[in-house]
């Protein structure tokens, strides 16, 4: 097991046992296996509470007193996933490391993620023991192993990370920062196809901290970060290793705390890929993975694997996770570092945004109508012409088309569109015919109408648009439904969220960046209101004001950089904290503005994953965001939601609906990523 670095805190899970006696558990572990069946409770119990170190010598003294191996007596006692653990568990780690590549390149095919988890993550000390342990277990290279079971870049950078030969002096030199960013840039963004050398020597030889500081300078010198950059211009197996080799370099728990999140979620688990790193990290940085576990998903990975796993083994898991962190709590050091860099990376990025719909080339709005009237005209409609029309022309060339036909057919093209289709496509299908703000003000005006309110749309729409659309809205409110957009929110709201709402409508956010001195005055407010001030001060309605004045009115630069100021007076991160001391309508509104504050893309992508997960598919917030979005930022959005979920957004939408809309929506969707 690595040793953490002189004066580092212990941030494993599992510590060696007090009073350990080799003797005395070899003795229990024989006494649990002896006879008719095994008493696995005792197995578990003595195993999870003894560090490796004292394991390998529990396995000495089992065989210097029964003459066994204890590793086989446990593979013929125990079966399956529970087998599979606590046999992990009794290895070496660099001789458990060395078995999982051994599986993961033995027989048919490779298990890529395998590979590229372990070689991605380990030290120059773990690769050099891992070598050493390969060669002692199997009598074989792994170097020769490894070329001979993958190909191509992917191979190479494999072999290169195999060396363990990572620079390691945390001394940094700007003028070498600088010179590989050019370098990286120019084999990248700026040459005709890529030169994969330089990335690979670049990310597979550069010290941790040099390379922060790379993708950091980067950033700034390109306007997006080093990751995008890869998406862009690597592909395959060798894409996603240079994608965990980065996440590594950022943080190594943040990069398991994902791995282990994507194991357990949806139907399923990833048996292999949970036991290998609960076994791997329980005695480097279990407790980092779990803070940032609980900061990424909002649960805690102790409830995740409680729930998704059962018996012995999960017995087993829960012994090594250690603890439970549901209750919110402060950050862990290395958590609250990487909160206060997602605020620095979302406040220093550049992101073009871009949308799946744009204008169609040669446009003809007068072939347009002529086709849209003839898909219509007789009996039956042919669904396939309109969504084909109408999914591939931008908003623009969409009313240029509804005046042609007026003008040639002396018909209202929306009319004909309401009598021949109906359902989700026609929702659907006539959202997109509408100009975006008279669109926004009927799903607002559907929102408030009727008996109850649709408390989510609203919020979904006034906290993530611009002040010149929150304009627009108002003034397309007031000319459809002759009443102000403020006063329909005043009748049918009411209390804290009616001001939230009734301040967002007015479009009157500040568009300034940001002002540090009063960033540190806000998040002090923050803080206050939140309840987690040292010194609160002022009475509690006008901190309620205060609070709602900043979230609402600040600018986004500015309330990224309060935000971050945040976190350093307190070490919790504000979206959590407001999640824990808030509740309702009030603490959905202001987790939606911090949430489009962090990243716009992202909170529509959490929505439309949302919209479909489960049992039933919500068709109405499916649909709105997808016309709403098709011409802003709908591209982004598909990259936010295969980069979390792991999967496209074109295959959560064709599994999730049918049809003619299906079809259109995989139109306006764009591809598949």
């Amino acid at each position: 097991m690595a040793k953490p670095a002189q004066g580092a805190k212990y941030r494993g899970s599992i510590h060696d046992f007090p009073g350990f006696d080799p003797n005395q558990d070899a003795e229990a572990l024989y006494t649990a296996m002896k006879g008719f069946g095994s008493d696995k409770e005792a197995i578990l119990d003595i195993i999870t509470s003894r560090s490796n170190r004292q394991r390998q010598e529990v396995c000495q003294s089992y065989k210097s007193l029964y003459g066994k191996d204890l590793i086989d007596n446990l593979k013929y006692e125990l079966t399956g996933k529970f087998e599979r653990l606590i046999v992990g568990l009794m290895r070496p780690p660099a001789y458990c490391d060395a078995k999982e590549i051994k599986d993961a390149i033995s027989g048919i095919g490779t298990d890529e993620k395998c590979l590229i988890e372990i070689l991605a993550s380990r030290t120059n000390e773990q690769m050099h023991q891992l070598v050493a342990a390969y060669k002692d277990a199997y009598e074989r290279d792994l170097e020769a192993d490894i070329i001979g079971d993958t190909s191509g870049h992917f191979q190479k950078m494999l072999v290169v990370l195999l060396q363990g030969t990572r620079e390691e002096d945390d001394v940094v030199s700007e003028d070498l920062v600088q010179q590989d960013v050019q370098d990286l840039y120019e084999a990248g963004e700026l040459k005709w196809g890529t030169d994969e050398a330089q990335f690979i020597y670049i990310l597979g030889n550069r010290s941790k901290q040099h390379l922060r500081l790379v993708f950091d300078e980067y950033l700034k010198t390109t306007g997006k970060p080093i990751e995008a950059s890869i998406r862009g211009e690597l592909s395959g197996d060798f894409e996603k290793l240079m994608l965990a080799v980065v996440k590594c370099i950022r943080s190594t728990p943040e990069y398991f705390a994902e791995r282990l999140f994507k194991a357990m979620k949806g139907l399923g688990t990833r048996d292999n890929t949970l036991i290998r790193i609960m076994v791997s990290r329980s005695e480097l940085d279990m407790l980092d993975i779990r803070e940032i576990f609980r900061t990424k998903y909002e649960k805690s990975l102790y409830s995740m694997i409680k729930n998704d796993t059962s018996g012995e083994y999960k017995k087993t898991l829960l012994k090594l996770c250690g603890g439970d962190d549901d209750a919110a709590g402060q950050f862990f050091p290395e958590a609250a570092q990487v909160a206060y860099q997602m605020w620095e990376l979302s406040a220093v990025a550049r992101v073009e945004l871009k949308g799946t719909v744009r204008p169609a080339n040669d446009f003809n709005p007068d072939a347009d109508a002529k086709a849209l009237r003839k898909a219509m005209k007789g009996l039956g409609t042919d669904e396939d012409t309109i969504i084909d029309i109408i999914t591939h022309r931008s908003n623009a060339q969409r009313q240029q088309i509804r005046q042609t036909f007026k003008s040639h057919f002396g018909r209202d093209l929306m009319a004909d569109l309401k009598s021949e289709i109906s359902g989700d496509l026609a929702r659907l299908i006539l959202g997109l015919m509408m100009p975006p703000a008279h669109y926004d003000a009927k799903q607002l005006k559907k929102a408030m109408e009727g008996a109850g309110t649709d408390e989510k749309a609203l919020i979904e729409i006034l906290a993530t648009r611009t002040n010149a659309e929150i304009r627009a809205i108002s003034e397309a409110y007031k000319e459809d439904y002759h009443k102000s957009l403020e006063d329909a929110i005043s009748s049918d709201t009411s209390g804290h969220f009616r001001r939230i709402l009734i301040s967002l409508a007015t479009g009157n956010r500040e568009e300034g960046g940001e002002n540090l001195d009063q960033a540190r005055e806000d998040a002090q407010v923050a803080a206050e209101i939140l309840e987690i001030a040292d010194t609160p001060s002022g009475d509690k309605t006008s901190l309620e004001t205060r609070f709602m004045t900043i979230l609402c009115t600040r600018s986004y630069p500015h309330l990224r950089r309060v935000f971050q100021e945040f976190i350093k007076m307190t070490n919790y991160d504000v979206e959590h904290t407001i999640k824990k001391e808030m509740s309702g309508d009030v603490r959905d509104a202001f987790v939606a503005i911090v949430q489009s504050v962090k990243n716009t893309p992202l909170f529509f992508a959490d929505k439309l994953y949302k919209s479909m997960k489960g049992a039933g598919t919500d068709e109405k917030t499916l649909t709105r965001i997808m016309v709403s979005r098709s011409e802003i930022d709908l591209l982004n959005i598909r990259r936010e939601f295969i980069e979390k979920y792991d999967k496209s957004l074109h295959q959560a939408i064709e599994g999730d609906t049918s049809g003619d809309f299906l079809k259109a929506l995989l139109a306006l969707c764009g591809g598949e990523d």
